[in-house]
């Protein structure tokens, strides 16, 4: 090697040491300007009494709670419940899945609802939500999507023979999301239920992805003291840009798994007896009469066989038969009124909410650990929508607080197995 190219060589080392001084100084003060809290994940010891420590900075809106929780529910991964997959007696069902069992006051024991609840999928949180709104004076009819796997079905099956209030639907559909079928399943089980031993008041329609805010008492005294003998069935004149719903006809594709709905090159006859259609939610509170009305009347059932081959009919169906001045319990002038859901939809982003802290499925938040605090806020009977195998702590601190505030209502001596655990450490108030 010469002199020149010994010199070329020194120099390229040196050059190729100087960058990896500066790259090193580079990251280390970088690093030294990151939180403590981003640098390592809190170790057990700061996830606290878990859950009920953490949860309660969850309910209050710390803001370093989401970050702590995201990390602990990872550490802390809940255990399966037995009796869910695994067939049980009956009676270790009712106490190890903390099922409550009495009337917990004599309001309450005096005024029946009845419960539609549509499921497919997530068992265990299906278990979570009947175990919430259970009481023995109420009534439940489950529809199981046809297309569920036979060990999902029997599991569901299994844990439904343990009650005489709890029934399977007895005519079982194909849900198709936004199909026909979605509103025949509510039909199916209000066919049932108007035949059930108990005398129900109103019926509830629920899907597996909801939970409840309110207690069972609170939404009696909501139904009796907002709408006392009227149907809810929040909804508007159809607005111009819904129209296509129920302008084209629609069909079901269900085939190797896959299921959705799409529209043809067909155009609808008019609505049945000139009736103006309504666009609303399709989650509702009926009265029995109005509920026997739609089985019954001439009009429902004509208009029910016309929106066979609609978008979504189950969003026109029910607020267009209570906008009518002569079915029963009916609400003629109401709108958006009534307080049934809390959902975040993503184009109310920065107006009705403050963005979702989980993840959205077609526009509708599947909610995280920073959506604790507005769920509980919201003044509505229930919330959507839910994935504890996503989010396992978002459930877990809703179903404790939820309990806790069930049993202090409680009017009656309280059992042993209806609280989740022995004692609990949560810092605020359950009166929300």
């Amino acid at each position: 090697m010469n002199q020149l190219d010994a010199t070329k060589s020194g120099f390229l080392v040196c050059i190729g040491l100087c960058i990896f001084i500066l790259t090193f100084i580079y990251v280390r003060n970088t690093f030294s300007k990151v939180p403590s809290e981003q640098k390592s994940f809190p170790d057990t010891a700061e996830c606290g009494v878990y859950p009920d420590e953490l949860c309660s900075a969850l309910f209050e809106g710390k803001s370093a709670a989401p970050q702590i929780g995201n990390w602990c529910q990872i550490i802390h991964q809940p255990e399966m419940p037995d009796c869910i997959w695994t067939p049980c007696n009956c009676s270790t069902v009712l106490k190890s899945l903390h099922f409550i069992t009495r009337p917990l006051s004599e309001e309450e024991g005096n005024f029946s609802l009845a419960y539609i609840i549509t499921i497919h999928k997530e068992l265990e949180m299906f278990v979570k939500l009947l175990r919430a709104i259970y009481l023995p004076q109420n009534v439940y009819c489950i529809h199981i999507d046809e297309k569920s796997p036979q060990d999902y079905k029997t599991a569901v099956e299994n844990l439904v023979n343990c009650f005489e209030n709890i029934f399977i639907s007895s005519k079982r559909e194909n849900v198709v999301y936004a199909g026909f079928s979605r509103l025949q399943a509510d039909i199916n089980c209000m066919k049932d239920l108007v035949n059930a031993k108990t005398q129900w008041n109103y019926v509830i329609n629920l899907c597996g992805q909801d939970y409840p805010i309110k207690t069972n008492k609170e939404i009696i005294q909501y139904i009796k003291s907002k709408w006392n003998d009227k149907n809810i069935t929040p909804g508007v004149v159809q607005p111009p840009h819904m129209k296509h719903r129920t302008h084209l006809s629609y069909k079901e594709y269900v085939h190797s798994g896959t299921s959705y709905v799409y529209p043809t090159k067909d155009m609808k006859d008019d609505p049945p007896h000139n009736l103006t259609i309504y666009f609303g939610s399709a989650y509702y509170v009926l009265t029995r009469k109005f509920v026997e009305f739609t089985l019954t009347d001439v009009r429902a059932k004509d208009l029910l066989e016309w929106s066979r081959d609609t978008y979504s009919p189950d969003e026109h169906y029910w607020v267009t038969l209570n906008r009518l001045n002569d079915a029963p319990a009916a609400t003629p002038n109401a709108q958006w009124e009534g307080n049934i859901r809390a959902i975040k939809w993503k184009d109310q982003e920065g107006v009705a909410h403050n963005g979702c802290k989980g993840h959205y499925i077609r526009d509708i938040c599947v909610y995280g650990l920073g959506d604790l605090q507005w769920i509980i806020e919201s003044p509505n009977l229930f919330a959507n929508k839910f994935e504890p195998t996503t989010y396992p702590l978002v459930m877990d601190c809703l179903e404790r607080r939820y309990r806790l505030k069930v049993l202090q209502q409680a009017e009656v001596p309280l059992e042993a197995h209806w609280h989740f655990q022995e004692s609990n450490y949560f810092n605020m108030k359950l009166n929300v």
